[in-house]
Formats: C-alpha cells, sequence, structure tokens
C-alpha cells in the first residue's frame, strides 16, 4: 500500500449528500492515493455508489469538499476532467450499433488515430476481445458489453496519464455481469493499473472479490464509514455480522482473509 505521507490524487472532506429527507453519505472523508486498489463494500443502500458518483464528479455534494491533484474538483471543466478521472460506470446502455472497436476507441477522444490505435488494440487484447472487435454492441452478452465499455475506460485513462502523469479510476461494480473467469481478470488488470501508478477505486458486493483486488476496504453502513483498512483488519466476523446481518466463518489463505457464509440472522 502507498505510504500515507504520499500525496493523495483525490480526497474527500467531510463529504455528505442529502436528497430531500434522506441521507445518503453523512460526514465521510477519505484519501486515495496512487498506487492504491482501494474497494467501497457494503449492504445495499450503504452510498457507495453515490460515493463514488462524488468522487467522480457526477454528483455534487450537499456539504464537505472533494479534491483532485490538489484541486477543487468543481473547478475543472468536463473535458479537463476526463484526462485525470475515469468511471465505469454500474449501468452503460448503448442501443446504437456500434462495433466493439467503435466503443473502445471513443475511449481516445478526439486524438488522432495514429495515437489512439495502438491504445485501442492494446485493450481489446488484454480484455480478450479480440474475437468480438467488429460485433456490433447490442448483439452481445452483458458481460461481454461490460468488458468492452472497461477497455474503453482503460483507453481513456491510457490518454490522460500520457499527457497528465497518474490519474483515478473509479468502477462501480465492473464485475456485475461477469463470469468468475473475466471478474478474475477485470480485478486483475486493475490492479495492474495501480502499479502504474494510478489510484484504482471499485465498488464491490463479493467480499472474497474484494480482499482479492484490494489493498485496503472501505466499509460503509447507512452514508458512515464504519472501518477502513487492510482486508485482514476489516474482513472480520464482527464487522459482516454487525454490518450485514449475516454469521460467517473466516478463514486465512496466504495471509488474506477468506468469507465462508454461515447462517442469515
Amino acid at each position: 500500500m502507498t505510504a500515507p505521507s504520499a500525496p493523495a490524487l483525490i480526497e474527500a472532506d467531510a463529504v455528505c449528500m442529502m436528497i430531500r429527507h434522506a441521507t445518503l453519505l453523512d460526514n465521510v472523508s477519505l484519501r486515495l492515493h496512487g498506487g492504491e486498489t482501494v474497494a467501497i463494500v457494503g449492504p445495499n443502500g450503504a452510498g457507495k455508489s453515490t460515493l463514488l458518483r462524488l468522487l467522480s464528479g457526477d454528483l455534487r455534494s450537499s456539504g464537505g469538499s472533494v479534491r483532485l491533484k490538489g484541486r477543487d474538483l468543481a473547478s475543472y471543466a468536463s473535458r479537463e476532467l476526463a484526462n485525470h478521472r475515469v468511471m465505469l460506470s454500474q449501468h452503460v446502455n448503448v442501443s446504437f450499433p456500434f462495433t466493439v472497436e467503435e466503443i473502445v476507441a471513443m475511449g481516445a477522444g478526439d486524438r488522432p488515430r495514429a495515437v489512439a490505435q495502438p491504445l485501442v488494440d492494446a485493450a481489446i487484447a488484454e480484455l480478450q476481445l479480440e474475437p468480438f472487435r467488429h460485433r456490433e454492441l447490442p448483439t452481445l452478452s452483458g458481460g461481454e458489453q461490460q468488458r468492452a465499455h472497461f477497455a474503453r475506460v482503460l483507453v481513456q485513462l491510457a490518454c490522460g496519464e500520457a499527457d497528465f502523469g497518474p490519474g483515478v479510476l473509479l468502477l462501480d461494480e465492473p464485475t456485475s455481469s461477469l463470469d468468475l473467469r473475466y471478474q478474475i481478470n477485470l480485478v486483475e488488470t486493475a490492479r495492474r493499473r495501480a502499479r502504474s501508478g494510478t489510484a484504482v477505486v471499485a465498488v464491490l458486493h463479493d467480499l472474497n472479490l474484494a480482499v482479492r483486488f484490494a489493498d485496503r476496504i472501505i466499509v460503509l453502513r447507512r452514508g458512515q464509514i464504519v472501518t477502513d483498512g487492510t482486508p485482514t483488519d476489516t474482513i472480520t466476523d464482527r464487522m459482516i455480522a454487525d454490518v450485514f446481518d449475516v454469521e460467517t466463518s473466516i478463514g486465512t489463505e496466504s495471509g488474506q482473509p477468506y468469507v465462508l457464509l454461515q447462517n442469515m440472522r
């Protein structure tokens, strides 16, 4: 994990989010550093996706502040922001008959083809999408479409980092449509980006996948951070019982915890 003294790429200070009379986030503060892989977990309605959308700039907080590379997030114009942080949303719907290659190339924006094409080819290869390169996106399964959008985001990230240095990769339930093989492929791909200095943050439901992916796990409940630390520190029987209302047995493999479900409480 990156040393705490390293400058944060993105940081939130006492952010709150209110919708009418509902509190979605309540006084949440965190720092995310380059090279970190961070999983955000918690039950439905805990505020996970809301927090990610605040970090991305898609939502404005009701209180508190978010800074990206030392600047207030709200001070970035949309095109400028796209060079420093990228986000794969939970649901991306494309009904037009773009091919996979065309979708992936959209990550490069208006950059010249000579610059974009090697990045497009590399992302297609890394996500094992070569057999679908010329297929129209709406003809693919949900999981294949998800991988194509992830490849698009990786191209956007590569373009931004080439010009501006390490950025932030935000993933909102990126494995929801994927089978086990591609879930592992996706989190390992994300971890490779972190080794290059990117700060990678993912909302995940599968606690065992979160342990495999993350150096650090943030647990949310009712809009507040319950615990924030290493997988060993955060993934405990007591935390799961308190937050998820489920009885588990925590084992250890190669120094990392894994979760075995026992009973609903």
